[in-house]
């Protein structure tokens, strides 16, 4: 074989397919498996918990990365055995790869040919030099067969590039999860100074947000199809806690791609799919941000990529509907926000969220937008577009008049009478005044507000929780007033959001004894730290969609300089301690993916502010004049038998 031959038979396993030969063909483009099938894997006692397969004949052993090797060719350099992906004996679906020469991997491909001169001879310094360079990428591929994860977690970034930018790009490859031979996610850390795995080795569907975000942005469309395509044929498998379902269309919280024995041949393995819908999490709580994320993903993917015929195909129009069934059905709450448990989004510990947080709201919110955009008329639409437009009407309404708070709003409140049994009761959820605590009378600012954390009856959270303020900045659930006043607040109290390291997940922290009641005496969850009050790197993409969508890049480039002085140094850390951020999580993990991400997104946005669309939606006019309506209507008329519920056509 051909020097040249030999590198790109090399590549195979992880760029483009069509180097292959086992490039992969479909029959249908509603199946998204061949040799690929489905198949239950013993877990657990008798619990089978199915997994998606792929035989692989190759003889590899991804753990030890021992691969044969490939043959002469090479001038004598047997060093290339490191670069092996594991190729799956598998015709994979064209909708699994997804890749032309026209885009994505492609074009990284053809980037790096030139570098390499693979059009002309190559000797082997050329080759030693391309594995120097493509090493962080290849080392995605470790030991499964033991359960840990599948990317290299020994591999610690030592320098040698010109910015922090390149340094994140190299860790953030080689975070990177194949299956098939095709990358299907990031896990959600690679820190070797731990040795405590936990689930840190798996795709976390949240997680991997700020990733596909900075991969589409980069024009690498491969990945964030296949992760999309490949966590929609997870969201039908069973799954049971203590012979307990949940509803039809909960996406997993993460999975994890494991290599075990074929069946019936000791010389060769077989690549699995291991879901969780958090029947194994700490806490046992499902994700229910998981398919609102997914929604927003795909269709950020259609938006970046401009190819809308993954939105289109009949399984993802099927898994799009499946998630809407569930988050509308009917149930005794007569808010139309969700009500969830604690735990059940980015804040995944009790930290006393329960019951309708904003995070989950904003992103509800932005999900339902999404997917009215993608769904396609059809049978069995119409009823659900009604239903999706009326929630977006009432949701809208709902955030917007009783989760707002500012000064004016807050003297309202501290005069607030209590006990009002009436329709038009001005405290309809008898709230109590002296809920308002001594801190927020100080902090809150003359100029600026925010949405509350949460709404319950006699009660109000008053807490500022980042992501859902930010988010609703993004989907347009907040009017353009009250995203400029959400800015605003946060530049007036840059101090305690910001700091040395951006961005508090929540203020101010649970302490003392509210924080033994609320929390548990969670060890994690110490004031100022995780997710009661610590600061997430990863939030600074959040911020600058948001400050890009209300044309305020300064506050972001702020923001972005003022990470960007320590976190490569600090080793990317999850999170940070103390009110101003200063020290590295106590509990903190290194090379956390999605801090690396989320300062990619917003390096790359603040590059090109435009490319922010394919995330933000612009508030409806449509549904302001609906709800509009709805203020000016008189309570009263509303009773009476039951009619066919008025509906708004968007």
């Amino acid at each position: 074989m051909g020097t040249s031959e030999a590198v790109l038979h090399v590549l195979s396993g992880a760029v483009p397919q069509f180097l292959s030969s086992d490039m992969c063909s479909s029959n249908s483009d509603l199946v998204f498996y061949s040799k690929c099938h489905i198949k239950s894997v013993k877990k657990k006692g008798s619990r089978r918990l199915p997994s998606l397969k792929c035989s692989s004949m190759s003889g590899c052993q991804i753990g030890s990365y021992r691969c044969k090797r490939l043959g002469g060719g090479l001038h004598g350099n047997t060093a290339i055995d490191r670069l092996t992906l594991l190729r799956c004996k598998c015709q994979q679906a064209e909708s699994a790869s997804g890749v032309d020469t026209g885009e994505g991997n492609g074009a990284w491909f053809v980037d790096n040919a030139k570098k390499l001169n693979l059009n002309g001879s190559m000797n082997s310094e050329d080759i030693l030099e391309f594995k120097t360079v493509e090493q962080l990428k290849r080392e995605n591929e470790v030991s499964m067969s033991n359960g840990k994860v599948g990317t290299g977690t020994n591999t610690i970034f030592t320098g040698g590039v010109d910015s922090v930018e390149d340094e994140a790009w190299e860790l953030l490859r080689a975070s990177m999860v194949y299956y098939c031979g095709s990358p299907v996610g990031t896990i959600a850390a690679n820190d070797p100074t731990s040795s405590n795995v936990l689930n840190y080795d798996q795709v976390f569907i949240r997680d991997f947000i700020p990733s596909g975000i900075a991969f589409l942005l980069k024009g690498e469309y491969d990945i964030v199809r296949n992760f999309i395509l490949h966590t929609l044929q997870l969201q039908s498998w069973e799954k049971t806690m203590d012979c307990h379902s949940p509803g039809q269309g909960l996406m997993p919280a993460s999975f994890k791609v494991r290599t075990v024995p074929l069946d019936g041949d000791d010389s060769a393995t077989e690549e699995v799919l291991d879901p969780d819908f958090g029947e194994a999490a700490i806490g046992r709580v499902a994700p229910v941000d998981s398919g609102l994320w997914w929604i927003i993903l795909l269709r950020a993917y259609g938006k970046c990529s401009d190819d809308l015929s993954v939105q289109e195909r009949v399984d993802v129009q099927t898994g799009i509907k499946m998630i809407l069934r569930l988050c509308l059905a009917d149930g005794f709450d007569m808010f139309p926000t969700l009500l969830v448990t604690d735990g059940s989004c980015m804040i995944d510990r009790r930290m006393g969220i329960h019951g309708h947080p904003l995070e989950i709201q904003a992103l509800f919110y932005s999900a339902l937008l999404c997917a009215r955009e993608m769904l396609t008329p059809g049978d069995g639409s119409a009823d659900l577009i009604r239903a999706l437009n009326n929630r977006l009407v009432a949701l809208s309404f709902h955030i917007r008049e009783y989760y707002w708070i500012d000064m004016r709003k807050l003297n309202e409140i501290y005069r607030y009478k209590t006990e009002e049994y009436s329709y038009d009761a001005v405290n309809k959820f008898n709230i109590y005044p002296d809920q308002i605590s001594p801190w927020l009378v100080e902090w809150m600012p003359n100029k600026g507000g925010y949405l509350i954390g949460n709404l319950q009856p006699a009660h109000m959270d008053f807490r500022f929780f980042s992501l859902g303020n930010l988010w609703a900045v993004v989907s347009g659930l907040a009017t353009i007033d009250q995203s400029h006043a959400i800015l605003d607040l946060i530049e007036a109290k840059w101090a305690d959001l910001v700091a040395e390291m951006p961005f508090k997940i929540c203020y101010p922290a649970l302490e003392g004894l509210e924080w033994q009641i609320i929390t548990g005496c969670d060890p994690k969850n110490t004031p100022w730290s995780y997710h009661n009050a610590g600061s997430w790197p990863t939030l600074l993409w959040q911020l600058t969609v948001a400050c890009m969508k209300m044309n305020r890049p300064e506050l972001a480039a702020k923001a972005v300089s003022v990470a960007e002085k320590r976190i490569s140094k600090d080793k990317w850390p999850e999170y940070y301690d103390t009110k101003k951020a200063r020290f590295i999580g106590k509990q903190s993990r290194l090379f956390q993916t999605w801090s690396i991400a989320g300062f990619l997104v917003a390096k790359l946005l603040l590059a090109d502010p435009n490319a922010a669309k394919i995330l933000t939606t612009e508030e409806d006019t449509e549904l302001v004049n609906a709800f509009s309506c709805m203020i000016s209507a008189n309570p009263r008329r509303k009773r009476g038998p039951k009619r066919s519920k008025q509906t708004y056509i968007v």
